[in-house]
């Protein structure tokens, strides 16, 4: 079984019970799939794997801090994941930010955090898709992220502060589809 295979079959077996949340991520893997000409030809496969598997933190199953990102990290590292899957799982999306507004940082920084063609289309993927897994714009997506959590909430205030280093992460994403950023 190929890499994509293996992380759809994990991303089914860990999320599909979460209903809405398993939409999401069937969404953003066939997203993901649509940017992948925006990264590297030998990374494509890493992107989609890791698209997959970007919410698996979420499963009661391994969810034990319940911060997603590190749970996702920690639970594909200990099942011997490529390195750079699990970095990418455990950055999603802006993760360093809300693992700071949670204390968490240290333990994130089990983690490298690299700034790569991969995870900037891997955060466009996740937020250019809906929790229903509809097209979003990004501006759309930020907007039904605050909406949905009071402005005392670590993840409003995470993504008020992630949001416009993530809009820049999108934006190279497009770039590079239309092959005007190298």
């Amino acid at each position: 079984m190929g890499l994509v295979d293996r992380a759809a079959a994990l991303a089914e077996h860990l999320v599909a019970p979460l209903g809405r949340r398993w939409t999401h991520v069937r969404a953003v893997a066939a997203r993901a799939t649509d940017l992948a000409p925006a990264v590297a030809p030998d990374d494509r496969d890493t992107l989609i794997a890791a698209a997959w598997l970007h919410d698996i933190g979420y499963s009661p199953e391994i969810g034990h801090t319940r911060f997603h990102p590190l749970d996702g990290g920690r639970h594909l590292r200990a099942n011997d994941w490529p390195a750079t899957i699990v970095n990418l799982v455990a950055h999603h999306s802006g993760a360093r930010f809300e693992a700071a507004e949670r204390g968490l940082s240290a333990e994130l920084a089990e983690f490298p955090f690299q700034d790569t063609p991969l995870l900037d289309a891997l955060a466009a993927a996740d937020l250019t898709t809906g929790p229903d897994g509809q097209p979003l714009t990004f501006d759309e997506r930020m907007d039904e992220i605050l909406t949905r959590y009071p402005p005392d909430d670590p993840v409003h205030r995470t993504w008020l502060k992630a949001r416009p280093v993530l809009r820049e992460a999108v934006t190279r994403t497009e770039h590079r589809l239309t092959g005007t950023l190298g």
